[in-house]
């Protein structure tokens, strides 16, 4: 499996590391960030961890141990859901997909192993679950774009305009079998795409023939801080919890008991969110860490950086009460202007 894996790598001019996986280029990082607003483009996301359960207890099981309301969902319905400790500090911010006979779970790519281990301790001998890592057998593809649902038409798949959002379904094109999910993991309309890994080669030189416009992983780095979308290590950390990270969308505050869900019902009720994520347009490049100071004072903590167009922007989590959109703060030796990124809410419920 692994030779089929590093074969399909190199016909895609992927740089293997020793734990995962990134096209980091395809040489064409302007036209592929302005094409994922105008048209389509698609990226790898294989490097991502793929997990999947079953068992009759499967709906309850992953209900009781992440934010959202798992139970609610038929097959055919997915949701973004964050897996918490019993703090409600985030471990990870995944996507569940439901079918008739399973739960994928698509998670971080530095996060499968320990959600593996995660799972597995809530695991009682009377519980109907199973977890598998099955990130190996199968690809994943984003595709990003307004044009999206074009394209997919012109390759054989037809009614996508019609679908619900988080909704997601078994379909061909062509030859190829594959899981289609309503969805680019950004604000971004686009689709997710599942597929076994010996399907992957002909859903991607089909998707290039159609025009679809083929991103590396510095795009989607630019991309994903545009839009908000916080990442492990870096946003999602032990340190924040979903409120602070702007997921409000991804919890659900009537579902009942959850690992964490006390502490997160109580930050909503008394409205007690300390700091908050937001984009940051800078004057110039900064690292990762750097304090935010305001007023001679430190309000924050600068955590993600990009260049777009010769232009920088990153994300930081900055104290509630310095301030939100419209503030202007110093980090080291920029110019900072705090904006809205449409990923990420921070609405009481």
């Amino acid at each position: 499996m692994k030779q089929k894996i590093r074969k399909f790598q190199n016909q895609l001019g992927i740089i293997s590391t020793e734990n995962k996986t990134r096209i980091d280029s395809f040489g064409n990082d302007v036209e592929g960030f302005r094409i994922a607003y105008e048209g389509a483009v698609i990226c790898d996301r294989s490097h991502w961890g793929l997990l999947e359960l079953t068992g009759d207890d499967r709906l309850r099981f992953l209900h009781n141990q992440t934010t959202n309301n798992i139970n609610k969902l038929k097959p055919g319905l997915a949701c973004d859901t964050v897996f918490v400790n019993s703090t409600g500090r985030i471990i990870d911010l995944v996507t569940a997909y439901v079918t008739n006979d399973s739960i994928l779970i698509l998670v971080s790519p530095n996060r499968r192993h320990f959600l593996m281990e995660w799972v597995d301790q809530y695991i009682f001998p009377m519980d109907k679950v199973k977890i598998t890592d099955i990130s190996e057998k199968n690809i994943v593809f984003t595709l990003i774009g307004s044009q999206c649902t074009t394209f997919l038409k012109e390759g054989g798949i037809d009614g996508l305009a019609k679908l619900p959002p988080e909704s997601h379904f078994l379909t061909t094109m062509g030859e190829a079998s594959m899981r289609i999910a309503v969805g680019s993991g950004l604000a971004i309309p686009g689709y997710t795409l599942i597929m076994p890994i010996n399907q992957a080669k002909i859903v991607w030189e089909q998707l290039i023939q159609l025009g679809v416009i083929p991103i590396g992983d510095r795009v989607w780095e630019q991309l994903r801080i545009r839009q908000g979308r916080p990442v492990c290590d870096q946003e999602l950390t032990e340190d924040y919890n979903p409120l602070e990270a702007g997921l409000w969308r991804a919890i659900s505050f009537d579902k009942g008991c959850y690992i964490g869900q006390e502490t997160i019902a109580r930050l909503n009720t008394y409205r007690g969110v300390k700091q908050r994520l937001w984009g940051v347009k800078l004057s110039q490049e900064i690292i990762p860490g750097t304090p935010i100071i305001l007023d001679g004072k430190k309000v924050g903590i600068f955590t993600s950086c990009t260049e777009i167009n010769q232009s920088f922007l990153g994300l930081a989590y900055i104290s509630t009460k310095a301030g939100g959109v419209g503030l202007n703060i110093q980090i080291g030796q920029a110019v900072g202007e705090v904006v809205k990124v449409p990923f990420l809410t921070h609405s009481y419920y």
